[in-house]
């Protein structure tokens, strides 16, 4: 019952991916200083992005989520920042332009500091230390002290999380997602990709379009010149969400005010634990990551909790089987909910899914594999007459090899060239574009 929440009430749950602190008081200290701090989003943001997704479920509306697996402190600066923000914007203009729908530009960004592992421990040349578990809880260098959870890590988490959302948030304002000039978001691919052609006509048409729209009208679309960004993180590290978790004047419930779309990872997930204890309560749209253990029971029973209002725009189910299990899962989850008229967003993530490790023993996608899950959902859903109201990428503004095929056909033997990521492997930055036009192509069609 709501009655019975509390922001605190998950620390009487049992809680998976739980941080063992080795100072208590020191991580006592560092929250107490972090509650003190001002919210890093706004309730009517929050709000807001609630009602556009309430759209998406409807089918008026696309969600586009993406960005990196997990970011470090290292990566606050501004060219890194800008290059996640153009790659987004353009994936973006994409698909309103082969969707005919607008688009919802969610980024996994300025706050997603931390990491589910599947290990607790990481053994090296006979050496087992802590896993590494994001920026906000230690370090990735394999030493002890670098190992070791620390607590003042939750504040650099912070402060790094709203130097980025600052600086995104001047970008905007200062008209950098200016429709009328998209080649501004230009990068350096779109000179020698093999789908630069179909880019530049694609970005002359709706300069064309922006131009006659005004003309008609006499007057300039000031529209045109800004557009909304939210964010989003996975929700793991309770201690840190609770600590930015508040009420506000003249709404009612409490709000996550760490980002506009926090959500909860396929591993915790449980309908009994911490993590779904404390979503339950908050006012925030929420999603969940659903993966190949999840049942129809499992599905409904969290709709049930999270959303026990039936709520437009409240919960997302985030499907991520892979390409070689979609078929056999998805179909009978899309029933079940579809049966019981609960109101869901459904939303793809081809990445997680198809994660195999490479002959190097570097983690990788294939893009191949990706486009084939996306392919299958798009065709699940409209077999089935659901919606799929969206997409989740893992992905970055830069010239990285993380993940294989594509355009270029990466190789395993290019992984090396400029493998970054400490986690996870994401699309670059011409993987992820080429992405969106075959997504675009898809929906055109």
């Amino acid at each position: 019952m709501k009655d019975s929440w509390s922001p605190a009430s998950w620390k009487k749950r049992p809680i998976a991916q739980q941080v063992r602190y080795p100072d208590a008081d020191a991580l006592r200290d560092a929250l107490e200083r972090l509650i003190q701090l001002p919210p890093l989003v706004s309730s009517w943001e929050v709000e807001t992005l609630k009602q556009q997704l309430a759209e998406a479920a409807q089918g008026k509306r696309f969600l586009l989520q993406g960005g990196d697996c997990s970011e470090t402190f290292d990566d606050c600066r501004s060219s890194v920042i800008a290059n996640k923000l153009k790659i987004l914007l353009k994936m973006s203009l994409v698909l309103v332009y082969g969707s005919k729908k607008k688009v919802i530009t969610v980024g996994r960004l300025a706050g997603q500091y931390a990491k589910p592992r599947s290990t607790e421990t990481e053994t090296r040349d006979g050496v087992t230390l802590p896993s590494y578990r994001g920026d906000l809880i230690n370090y990735s260098g394999f030493t002890p002290e670098q190992r070791q959870p620390n607590p003042q890590l939750l504040l650099r988490g912070y402060e790094r999380a709203s130097l980025t959302l600052n600086f995104i948030r001047a970008l905007i304002d200062g008209g950098f997602a200016d429709f009328h000039h998209p080649e501004l978001w230009d990068l350096d691919f779109v000179n020698h990709s093999a789908h630069s052609d179909v880019y530049r006509r694609m970005m002359t048409a709706i300069g064309d379009s922006v131009s006659f729209m005004e003309t008609m009208a006499g007057v300039p679309i000031y529209g045109f010149r800004q557009c909304e960004f939210f964010t989003s993180h996975e929700g793991l590290h309770l201690d840190y969400e609770q600590a930015k978790t508040r009420q506000v004047p003249r709404r009612t419930g409490w709000y996550n005010l760490t980002t506009h779309f926090p959500w909860i990872g396929d591993r915790t997930r449980a309908l009994d634990g911490a993590h779904v204890e404390y979503f339950r309560g908050i006012a925030n749209p929420i999603g969940v990551k659903i993966g190949p253990t999840a049942t129809a029971e499992n599905v409904l029973a969290l709709a049930d909790v999270l959303n026990p209002g039936n709520e437009p725009g409240r919960l997302t189910f985030i499907h991520r089987f892979g390409a070689g299990k979609i078929e056999r899962h998805l179909p009978a989850l899309i029933e079940a909910v579809m049966r019981s008229g609960k109101t869901v967003l459904w939303c793809c993530d081809p990445m997680h899914g198809n994660t195999i490790t490479a002959n190097n023993s570097l983690k990788t996608r294939d893009f191949d594999d990706i486009l084939s899950e996306l392919e299958s959902a798009f065709a699940i859903h409209q077999k089935m007459g659901s919606i799929l109201g969206g997409v989740h990428f893992e992905l970055t503004g830069e010239n990285v090899t993380e993940c294989i095929g594509g355009a270029r056909g990466l190789s395993e033997a290019d992984l090396q060239k400029a493998y970054e990521s400490n986690v996870d492997p994401r699309l670059n930055y011409e993987q992820a574009l080429e992405m969106s036009l075959l997504i675009a192509r898809n929906m055109s069609r």
